[in-house]
């Protein structure tokens, strides 16, 4: 049996799926939906999104509707005669009229243990907690915020030095691989349906500007673990004489710091800050108009005053 599927994502997260769909010889894909192109860059320029450029390259038709919501997008759907719907990171709602059009559903990979971390960024959120397990889920896409029957599961650790862009690549290369065995047991029949645990969920919002400013008031390893969990995007930051400096990479010294925020030293090339129990030192930043660079780069152009001390909210 041939499954008839059509692929809804945009960001980079969703291309290795789009991949291993198009890898399965049992999975003929029909057509790829995607959200219309964005202005980016100085000169506002509409630029496409990674899984519209991939679609091109592989010469599959893109459809860009502004709603998912109207009548020609349903139309259009139910046209196509799909078996199947497959949504990663598409990043807009998906109605019922649409998820019920296909026989065989509407299946979603999510990048979390679900129920944990509903929401928009659960990666990011599990770093910046300090777990060390999270993983993917396929489910049942629902009319609720990613609370749909579940399919599968598999675990992944989260290594010490994991940041968000190091997780998100290995998740998305996993989630490809999980989306197609589920794909290919609902065909079946085979596939398990379970549903979620309410009591148990918790939610991963999107990161806020609030969110990602350093508040050297809190524990180093809660710091490093923000800083973690915002690398490469948007970056923790913090201010120093009024400059913002994006911080992105970190380690923790077990120190007896000064007054939170406080710059307790510049030697060994890098930067050592007081958090409210330990030391944080700075192994690499962006400063406020400038490209990404080691401490040490950094030190070597810009002279540090002892006692300065960065700003918390």
């Amino acid at each position: 049996m041939t499954i008839r599927a059509i692929f809804f994502g945009t960001p980079d997260f969703a291309v290795p799926t789009l991949k291993a769909l198009t890898a399965a010889p049992e999975i003929e894909l029909i057509s790829v939906v995607t959200r219309p192109d964005k202005p980016a860059g100085r000169g506002k320029k509409m630029q496409a999104q990674p899984i519209k450029l991939l679609a091109g390259e592989m010469g599959l038709e893109v459809y860009q509707p502004a709603s998912l919501k109207s009548e020609q997008a349903l139309a259009w759907l139910q046209e196509k005669k799909p078996d199947v719907l497959v949504v990663v990171a598409y990043g807009g709602f998906v109605p019922t009229p649409i998820r019920e059009t296909p026989p065989l559903g509407c299946i979603n990979l999510h990048p979390s243990l679900l129920p944990k971390y509903r929401g928009a960024a659960p990666m990011q959120w599990a770093v910046i907690n300090g777990e060390t397990i999270t993983g993917n889920t396929t489910m049942h896409l629902s009319d609720g915020w990613d609370d749909g029957d579940i399919i599968y599961q598999e675990n992944e650790p989260i290594h010490p030095e994991d940041s968000f862009g190091i997780l998100s690549e290995r998740l998305s290369q996993k989630g490809g691989h999980l989306i197609v065995r589920s794909l290919l047991d609902i065909a079946a029949g085979t596939a398990p349906r379970r549903p979620q645990n309410d009591a148990e969920a918790t939610m991963a919002p999107l990161i806020k500007n609030e969110d990602a400013q350093i508040d050297w008031n809190r524990s180093a390893v809660e710091i490093h673990n923000l800083v973690r969990g915002l690398n490469p995007i948007p970056g923790a930051f913090t201010f120093f004489e009024g400059k913002r400096w994006k911080i992105l990479r970190t380690a923790v010294l077990a120190e007896s710091p000064g007054s939170p925020g406080t710059i307790v030293g510049t030697e060994f090339n890098t930067i050592r800050i007081s958090a409210a129990d330990q030391v944080l030192e700075i192994l690499e930043l962006q400063p406020e108009g400038k490209k990404p660079m080691a401490a040490s780069s950094f030190l070597r152009g810009f002279a540090i005053h002892p006692g300065a001390a960065c700003t918390s909210p």
